[in-house]
């Protein structure tokens, strides 16, 4: 069981706003390594919305990297591994819509078009609702819902339950 959770938060309703990331790497069905970064979004701008809901503000991301400062770390994890997110939809479109914005290929992480989505498997097994902080109660795992790295590790948690 090896793979990489990821989570984002973005900084407005543009998929090509990260502002957080967050990444959980796991080998033979154990955590192996765990990295986060705030990122500054473009103009280092936010909407109320986005906010509200993650709580990260223009102060917070002000001497962050911008996104190709912290792309060689999400690289180095991502790259040809199976890709796990909570609603991959989302996540996926961010992360290929943030390096379109800053002219990455996208194609040089060599992953699938389609990544492993803990959403969709746990609708599967009849969860309504499924989002990340609900299944993570039902299961038992520790969340602090919308902080990046916490969501990866949850969805990480929720990916090795289902195949265990």
């Amino acid at each position: 069981m090896n793979f990489t959770a990821i989570d984002f938060e973005t900084a407005t309703g543009k998929r090509h706003s990260a502002c957080a990331v967050g990444m959980i790497t796991v080998e033979n069905g154990k955590i192996i390594d765990k990295y986060d970064a705030l990122i500054q979004p473009p103009n280092n701008e936010y909407s109320w919305y986005n906010t509200n809901v993650h709580g990260i503000t223009e102060d917070d991301t002000a001497n962050a990297l911008f996104f190709p400062g912290v792309y060689p770390e999400i690289r180095k994890r991502l790259a040809g591994k199976t890709i796990v997110a909570h609603n991959e939809a989302f996540d996926r479109s961010v992360l290929q819509k943030t390096m379109e914005y800053y002219d990455l290929d996208y194609s040089e992480l060599n992953i699938s078009n389609q990544w492993e989505c803990t959403l969709k498997i746990y609708r599967e097994k009849g969860y309504n609702p499924a989002s990340l902080d609900v299944c993570c109660k039902r299961q038992g795992i520790k969340l602090n819902h919308h902080e990046a790295l916490s969501d990866a590790r949850g969805c990480a948690m929720l990916f090795l339950k289902h195949n265990i």
